[in-house]
């Protein structure tokens, strides 16, 4: 059981760093969202940082997040998906979650968007971008990005907010910039091309080893477990 004292005291230790991250960006700390990914976490650790004020908690797995949900309904927190999700759990994950960081394909989006109205319920995604071909993560590469931001055009029960990236793993936070630079272009770009800007307002990228970096690099969503729950067994 992690003891909550310590809990509050890694929470207040990450959000000093994104605001002196922010700081360091010229930018207002209170435009960062953190996500406290929970996975693997129990219901306790959930309710002892929401406790503490803490409002977003991540999951990498529906069934994981179903149990959980249930644990802490009385809780106003905000579930989102962060792992990938399959074409076959978008009816569930769209029953149990607020946000979805990991729609990759246009087909994808508009079968939460199915689920998402027929449970009547309205949900909040990022196309997640997979700009290094890595064979081992999920992802749509650039060409295909434009095609899930077209296919959001015609969704009634799903907002796209922005882009989503999961960088190929690096020793040092500093070598991960240069992905949170290219996920930033490639916005840009699609922007260029005539995507709404209002459809790409978020940008969700960096983790626990990397999050200032990714602030600093224009980041309004980080993903930090380690920092805040402690080593997963």
């Amino acid at each position: 059981m992690l003891d909550p004292a310590v809990l509050r005291a890694r929470l207040a230790d990450v959000r000093d760093r994104i605001a002196r991250a922010a700081a360091r960006a010229g930018r207002d700390p209170s435009h960062i969202r953190l996500i406290a990914v929970s996975k693997t976490f129990p219901a306790d650790a959930v309710r002892a940082a929401a406790a503490a004020g803490h409002i977003d908690f991540g999951e990498n797995k529906v069934q994981e997040a179903q149990t959980k949900r249930a644990e802490t309904r009385h809780l106003k927190i905000v579930w989102p998906l962060v792992g990938h999700l399959q074409s076959n759990k978008a009816k569930k994950a769209a029953a149990e979650f607020d946000v979805i960081h990991s729609i990759d394909s246009a087909d994808l989006l508009q079968k939460v968007d199915a689920a998402a109205a027929a449970a009547g319920r309205r949900i909040t995604v990022l196309a997640q971008a997979d700009l290094a071909g890595e064979a081992t993560k999920h992802g749509a590469g650039e060409d295909e990005l434009l095609p899930i931001f077209q296919a959001a055009a015609s969704c009634s029960a799903v907002r796209i907010s922005g882009l989503m990236i999961i960088p190929p793993a690096v020793e040092r936070a500093e070598d991960a910039r240069p992905w949170f630079r290219k996920l930033r272009d490639v916005r840009d770009r699609l922007i260029a091309s005539g995507v709404d800007r209002g459809l790409l307002a978020d940008l969700s990228m960096g983790m626990s080893h990397d999050f200032e970096v990714a602030i600093e690099e224009g980041a309004t969503m980080v993903r930090v477990g380690t920092a805040i729950f402690g080593a997963r067994g």
